[in-house]
């Protein structure tokens, strides 16, 4: 490392002191140091150490250091591998399956577990096993995509709120907790009813009832972080509201962000295998978890398989991912790590 010194300055990056706080903004262009100084009115000689390196190899470790924290627990282990034997299985769901998902076979219908048929044949002599595989690929397209934009909905909701606050904040306010009232399901149920059965339909009413949770914790993080010094600094420079938010409050409340994406994915799951099994999600001979159930219910005294596998499936696949999230939780949390 090499010692130099720099006016106001104790970084290689351009990052200023206010009135002897040393984590400041970080600034770039346009932002100068004679801005600086029109800004903040004092100067202040110190000594800087040139850390780069050393910078890149903490974080390189640090990297490390979480994953080796995370895969320590059991359940991040099983979670993890579940989840992505899930993943492999949808992906390569035509190269696995044995049958395709709509082949009609009669005279093999309500077939038991077989050689030929390893989990069954349904009511039309279709292979369950092949129709499971291909479901894998509807509910994990559904959850991922309605998490995904229920995630960006809540994060610029909960954003706008907990940053301006003042009305801004109690409009938002008062709206997330209009909708959080509500049971997801229901309301799911209502917003597919009124626009039709389908996926797409489907993914956009479990986005549009499931942002609530991430704009609550969203605009609380952001009423905690406001108040740090750092940004108290960055808005003394004069930095613009967007820089603020998405260099620096957005990246600081990323982890708790992470593990409730984790946390509502099961619950994407379960609610898409629900309404599926009402009739609204996928439609036929599309197959869905969900829809394998409800068509399986009407035999289920002389033929338990077509309703047993399908919700099997399911339930190992929550599981999966409620570990999952629960020890990438404990791992991010310092509090919980021991």
């Amino acid at each position: 490392m090499r010692k130099e010194h720099a006016i106001n300055k104790y970084s290689q990056k351009k990052m200023y002191r206010v009135n002897g706080y040393t984590g400041g903004h970080v600034l770039k262009s346009p932002y100068a140091r004679g801005q600086a100084y029109q800004k903040l009115g004092q100067l202040e000689e110190i000594d800087v150490w040139d850390t780069k390196g050393d910078t890149e190899k903490g974080y390189t470790s640090t990297k490390w250091e979480f994953l080796r924290l995370l895969f320590k627990s059991k359940g991040a282990l099983f979670g993890s591998i579940i989840i992505l034997l899930f993943i492999l299985v949808a992906i390569l769901a035509p190269y696995i399956a044995p049958y395709s998902y709509d082949e009609v076979d009669l005279p093999n219908m309500l077939q038991p577990p077989s050689s030929s048929y390893p989990l069954g044949t349904d009511e039309l002599g279709r292979d369950i096993f092949s129709r499971i595989i291909y479901g894998a690929r509807v509910s994990l397209k559904v959850s991922m995509f309605s998490v995904g934009i229920s995630l960006i909905i809540g994060v610029v909701l909960g954003a706008i709120a907990g940053y301006f606050g003042g009305v801004v904040d109690y409009i938002i306010s008062g709206l997330t907790d209009i909708v959080w009232s509500f049971p997801v399901t229901l309301l799911a149920i209502a917003f597919v009813a009124t626009l039709g059965p389908s996926l797409t339909n489907l993914i956009l009413a479990l986005a549009l009832t499931g942002w609530t949770g991430f704009t609550r914790l969203v605009r609380g993080e952001f009423l905690a972080i406001r108040e740090k010094e750092f940004i108290m600094a960055a808005k003394a420079l004069g930095i613009p509201n967007g820089k603020i938010v998405f260099r620096h409050m957005i990246p600081n409340s990323l982890a708790p962000i992470i593990v409730l994406a984790t946390m509502e994915l099961p619950k994407a799951i379960i609610v898409e295998s629900s309404l599926s099994f009402l009739g609204l999600g996928a439609q036929p001979p599309t197959p869905s978890w969900g829809s394998i159930m409800s068509a399986g219910r009407s035999y289920i005294m002389e033929a338990p398989w077509i309703f047993l596998f399908p919700g099997l499936v399911i339930g190992i696949l929550v599981l999966a991912v409620n570990l999952f999230g629960d020890a990438l939780r404990d791992t991010l949390d310092p509090k919980l790590r021991n």
